[in-house]
């Protein structure tokens, strides 16, 4: 049993779209993830995805309307819904709660496809 303190958390990474595990509850885990630019169309079949803004801005894209997310205040994806978050400006900083199954590209493969996620 340790806090966390987020801005310390957030700066021992520097990578974008790779989240790091903050802490575990139950079958869910808490991430922090740095977003940068766009990133890439998805859905999670099983999983829903709580998105907390810390630092910047949010703009999730969902394929009838865009929903932008502004510091302290969160967005929750429910499954099976196609998304892709895109953080404005220069970066975001997410705490994202989620199912410790969930894929960062949810139902994509690809380079940015993290399998498994480091601790902080």
């Amino acid at each position: 049993m340790e806090k966390i303190n987020l801005t310390q958390a957030f700066a021992t990474f520097s990578e974008y779209w790779s989240p790091r595990v903050a802490g575990d509850i139950n079958a869910s885990q808490i991430k922090l993830a740095k977003f940068k630019g766009m990133f890439d169309w998805h859905h999670h079949e099983h999983e829903d995805e709580l998105f907390l803004v810390v630092s910047g801005t949010l703009r999730m894209h969902f394929r009838d309307r865009v929903i932008d997310v502004a510091v302290g205040e969160f967005l929750i994806v429910p499954h099976g819904v196609e998304h892709c978050p895109e953080a404005l400006g220069d970066e975001c900083h997410v705490v994202l709660l989620e199912p410790n199954t969930t894929l960062n590209t949810g139902n994509v493969i690809n380079d940015r496809t993290v399998q498994a996620p480091s601790p902080l």
